[in-house]
């Protein structure tokens, strides 16, 4: 039977990939509403950090799902999955398509799997694990984990404080692993037939030095400023999702006096390469992802055809 569901369009990679830039252009040429998938620009005024569209970039392409929280209310992925469902279907009786571009990836593995049945979190457990991981590293957390749960302890990263930490506490809160419980999760047929575009450099090290690039610039552009305006609130704390985002951490600490401008400059730009090989990671797993050079000589012109192509 022909697969009579609408279409949906997923454009993910690493951080500095190009995916605004492409999303943007994809709006215009084939008029494909856009739909965010991003942890921190849910997050007003957090904008030079998360490379959030400029005011003029979302007045060509509106983009769905962006500054849609204030930082200090806690945002998931649960949350990201009913607001992009509802947005999706909202896109298509409009007789549109959605394009989701970002590269929180959890954000896209619950929206297209569904939320599994975990237990909630607590701020006792949370504070005795974060208080482990100050102790003994996050290696240590990692290795308890592997103990209890190797399946998930394969698939998140030594260096992923915020996964190791919620595996932990699933196990602990429930006695049983967390992979155990995703893999009860019913499956369900997603409502849309959904092309999964990755968009990435060829070479790692040409992304290395777009990641260094674009911190560089955030730095001079006033994230120091962005953050110190935020600290100044008086109701946010490093605790919150929103300023564990790579780039804020690091200058919440900075302004702590825990390192100096070239520290925070180094210590920004490894922590953004840290997620671009987790996102990497991700992506490599995909099942049927499109892999696009973001550098190649026409990274629209190979999108365009693979759009063409599933739509035949």
């Amino acid at each position: 039977m022909p697969d009579t569901r609408p279409t949906a369009i997923l454009l993910v990679g690493p951080t500095a990939a190009g995916k605004t830039d492409l999303a943007i252009a994809l709006h215009e040429r084939l008029g494909v509403e856009l739909i965010s998938v991003d942890s921190a620009m849910v997050y007003r005024g957090m904008d030079i950090g998360s490379a959030k569209p400029s005011m003029e970039e979302l007045a060509r392409a509106p983009h769905r799902l962006i500054d849609i929280r204030d930082p200090a209310e806690p945002y998931s992925a649960a949350a990201f999955r009913e607001d992009a469902l509802r947005e999706m279907r909202e896109i298509t009786a409009a007789g549109k398509v959605p394009l989701l571009v970002g590269g929180t990836m959890m954000y896209l593995k619950q929206l297209l799997h569904g939320v599994a049945n975990l237990p909630g979190s607590t701020p006792e457990l949370r504070a005795e694990l974060q208080a482990e991981a100050e102790a003994h590293g996050l290696a240590a957390l990692h290795e308890a984990l592997a103990r209890v749960d190797p399946v998930s302890a394969a698939r998140i990263h030594p260096n992923d404080p915020q996964r190791l930490m919620r595996a932990l506490e699933v196990y602990r809160l429930s006695g049983r692993p967390l992979s155990e419980l995703w893999a009860e999760q019913q499956s369900e047929t997603f409502p849309w037939r959904t092309l999964s575009i990755g968009l990435a450099p060829v070479e790692r090290a040409v992304l290395h030095q777009r990641i260094a690039r674009r911190f560089e610039a955030m730095l001079e552009d006033g994230l120091i400023e962005e953050v110190a305006a935020l600290r100044a609130r008086g109701d946010l704390s490093q605790d919150l999702p929103s300023m564990k985002s790579v780039g804020y951490r690091q200058v919440w600490e900075a302004l702590d006096g825990d390192s100096n401008l070239e520290d925070l400059r180094h210590r920004g730009i490894v922590a953004t390469r840290q997620l671009a090989k987790r996102q990497l990671t991700w992506m490599r797993s995909w099942e049927g992802l499109e892999w696009v050079d973001s550098l190649g000589d026409d990274p629209l012109g190979g999108v365009l055809k693979l759009v063409r192509d599933f739509g035949s």
